[in-house]
């Protein structure tokens, strides 16, 4: 199969087409035929070595974790899905090899869920992680219908989808973004606000009472600023700062979850879910997909097609 691999740790520089062996599946997994693959930053963080102190990786190496496709072949004990099945799914693993930038890829039966007809594939491809990382930071905080949750980075690959998650949870969503990106926040459902200096009295202006909850999607310190804004410190939630507990606050970490997917799914169907696929690019311009990743300037998600 054609594959996107590298053969050392590097940057976008080092992706390298090539031909490689089909993948193996275990009886717990199903071989994809990829049609389309998210980009996400961990992705070039990972291959640049920012995370080898946390993961073994082999090389050569395939990015991706983020995928949707067909199910091509499966495992003997497998039986969550069947050959021609149209799944998208987080393919993290505890040993990071075989990903899914390439024409096929192996996943556990408990990171894939069955794909939503309302989703595209591309738009499939980009829900996994981003998604499932909103699904968890909203699991953890205990948001509850009528309550008011501050969003930061509200219109990003992540607060896009968790400003919809938490909406159709029947919450009240601030989000913070850039002015280019209010209207978008506003067709959703949010309110939003400029980030930026004076952001908490932004917040103030339209929450006088303060927040229930607040989630953190970008980092640099804004969650330190925002812990005057909510009673119960443990609702501060932060993918992106780790300093949050210095504040009585909790990281949020993303793991594989197909119940998690699911949900996602069926808000979708539902229509109280969709992604907004900023940029497209063919397999063999992964490089370019990566460094509008690494531009940070990217509403919604990008997505490799593959097949």
């Amino acid at each position: 199969m054609k594959a996107m691999v590298l053969n050392e740790y590097g940057g976008p520089e080092q992706l390298r087409m090539a031909e490689v062996p089909d993948p193996k599946y275990g009886p717990s997994e199903v071989r994809i035929r990829v049609k389309a693959a998210g980009v996400n930053p961990v992705d070039w963080k990972l291959a640049t070595g920012g995370l080898d102190l946390l993961m073994n990786v082999d090389f050569p190496l395939i990015s991706g974790w983020d995928v949707a496709g067909v199910v091509e072949a499966v495992g003997a004990d497998s039986p969550e899905f069947a050959v021609g099945d149209e799944v998208f799914g987080y393919l993290r693993k505890d040993w990071v090899q075989f990903g899914a930038y390439a024409e096929l890829a192996t996943a556990n039966v408990r990171m894939l869920a069955h794909k939503p007809a309302a989703l595209s594939w591309e738009q499939a491809a980009g829900v996994p992680l981003a998604g499932l990382t909103a699904h968890r930071a909203i699991e953890l905080s205990g948001l509850r219908e009528g309550e008011t949750v501050l969003i930061h980075a509200a219109a990003g690959g992540v607060g896009s989808l968790g400003t919809q998650i938490a909406l159709a949870r029947g919450a009240k969503v601030i989000g913070t973004a850039g002015i280019g990106n209010h209207d978008y926040l506003s067709q959703l459902g949010a309110t939003p606000i400029e980030y930026g200096e004076g952001v908490i009295d932004r917040v103030r202006g339209v929450a006088p009472d303060g927040v229930d909850v607040v989630l953190d999607f970008v980092g640099g310190g804004v969650i330190a600023q925002s812990a005057e804004l909510v009673t119960d410190r443990s609702r501060l939630l932060s993918i992106a700062d780790h300093t949050v507990d210095q504040v009585g606050g909790r990281v949020v970490w993303v793991r594989p979850d197909a119940a998690g997917l699911t949900e996602l799914a069926e808000l979708a169907a539902s229509g109280k879910f969709a992604v907004h696929v900023s940029e497209t690019f063919p397999l063999e311009r992964a490089a370019d997909a990566w460094r509008a990743s690494q531009s940070g300037h990217t509403r919604g998600k990008i997505v490799l097609t593959v097949s």
